[in-house]
């Protein structure tokens, strides 16, 4: 699994799932040609533009645009053989375009599918030989190289998977959320799969910190397909999928929108035929663990099985223990009146209902984590416990010696096992 890290604490690894791609810096340098140095910058472009400055001029240099911003994200750029090649995030995966150094167009490298280029992408001036890794639901990263003057590619290292991608296909799909603003979504299933509502779906998402979740190989995926499963990724505002405003309309006072957006997904895979509410398993970590608490509180008829990882559920109390505080500029604080009221109204431990059926929920928790705190799991799970009015289970499973961002190799084997063990035992019932 290829993880950028939890985008609350980025200078940590992560273990979860899938890719968390945060957005690069504000501006960041592309490379010089001569005397003229190239730079990527988000400076009155919330998608990015390269321009280019005259080292000649020194300080005085004014920079000029080569490459204007587009709907589509500019997330990393280089120069390989007298060429400009853009990285664009496109509907949240990959394409790669070419340009040269005064910004004419040159067309397009073509990627093997539906996934996502990481970045940075690897040349020299002077060469015009491109490397670059891709990635996606079905397909382990594999490194490939482009001659940016032919488009020629070829492959230098095949990412392989014990199982037959050929079998499955990720189709990328848009529904409406509850405010009609148009939400992608990536589903990856058995290809012909029949919509008769018979499927049992794994959803996930995150929508957090402008974080943005690319298609992303994970051997949990083949696993679930494997098991007769269909596996989709909702890319909820919150994120960065569309730049800063798709997460501005999912942070602070307006966080009630992920949710409704999540909600909207799994709506939309139940009205589509690929499932039915009792075969909806979610699954969130983090911030995507307080989003799994927030919608099985709001809709616990929706869902089959709900897996939280490390979630947020105290969202009342969260700034006063340990990284929490450093939070408040994406969720606000209970410490402000205004605040008090949005949060009130989405915590997750302060709206279980007693008497509610809701639906078979595994909160993971990590003994040592010090930036979730786990006392967040143990008190909603006591709150879910004693609130629950049917036989679904509510369990809390703590791994030991371990933290918000790892655990031992063989922890990290036996929570997936289990995880998965949990969700399909529960959608079978």
């Amino acid at each position: 699994m290829v993880d950028l890290g939890d985008p609350q604490h980025p200078h940590v690894e992560s273990t979860a799932y899938p890719l968390l791609a945060r957005s690069p810096a504000f501006h960041t340098p592309v490379d010089w040609a001569g005397d003229t140095f190239y730079v990527r910058t988000a400076l009155d472009a919330p998608h990015a533009r390269i321009v280019a400055l005259d080292l000649r001029d020194r300080e005085g240099a004014t920079p000029r645009t080569i490459v204007p911003e587009a709907s589509d994200v500019i997330v990393d750029a280089v120069i390989a053989g007298g060429r400009l090649v853009v990285n664009y995030l496109s509907d949240v995966h990959s394409r790669v375009r070419l340009f040269d150094l005064d910004g004419t167009a040159h067309g397009e490298i073509p990627l093997p599918g539906l996934g996502a280029v990481g970045w940075p992408l690897s040349s020299r001036v002077s060469s015009p030989e491109l490397f670059f890794s891709f990635q996606s639901f079905l397909e382990p990263t594999s490194i490939l190289s482009c001659n940016v003057r032919t488009g020629k590619v070829h492959s230098v290292r095949r990412g392989r998977a014990a199982f037959d991608a050929n079998r499955y296909e990720t189709r990328q799909v848009f529904y409406p959320s509850k405010d009609g603003t148009r939400i992608p979504m990536f589903v990856t299933a058995p290809r012909g799969v029949a919509l008769d509502g018979s499927h049992p779906v794994f959803l996930t998402a995150y929508g957090g910190y402008g974080s943005t979740m690319l298609p992303a190989y994970s051997a949990d995926v083949p696993v679930w397909l494997e098991q007769g499963g269909i596996y989709a990724l909702a890319n909820i505002r919150g994120g960065g999928e569309y730049g800063e405003a798709w997460h501005r309309a999912g942070m602070l006072e307006h966080k009630q929108t992920s949710f409704d957006d999540f909600i909207a997904a799994a709506e939309y895979l139940v009205k589509t035929g690929y499932t039915q509410p009792g075969r909806i398993a979610v699954y969130g970590h983090s911030n995507g663990g307080l989003l799994i608490g927030a919608v099985l509180t709001q809709r616990p008829d929706l869902f089959g099985a709900a897996v939280a990882n490390a979630g947020h559920y105290d969202m009342l109390r969260y700034q006063r223990f340990t990284a929490g505080a450093a939070w408040v500029a994406e969720y606000g604080s209970s410490d402000d009146s205004t605040a008090f009221d949005y949060l009130r109204a989405y915590s997750p431990l302060q709206n279980v209902r007693p008497g509610t059926c809701y639906p078979a929920t595994l909160l993971l928790a990590a003994d040592h984590d010090d930036r979730v705190v786990p006392a967040h799991a143990y008190k909603f799970a006591a709150a879910l416990q004693a609130a629950q009015a049917c036989d679904h289970p509510v369990l809390l499973r703590v791994a030991v010696n371990a933290s918000h961002n790892y655990a031992s190799q063989s922890e990290m084997i036996a929570e997936h096992a289990d995880m998965f063990a949990f969700i399909l035992a529960n959608l079978a019932r």
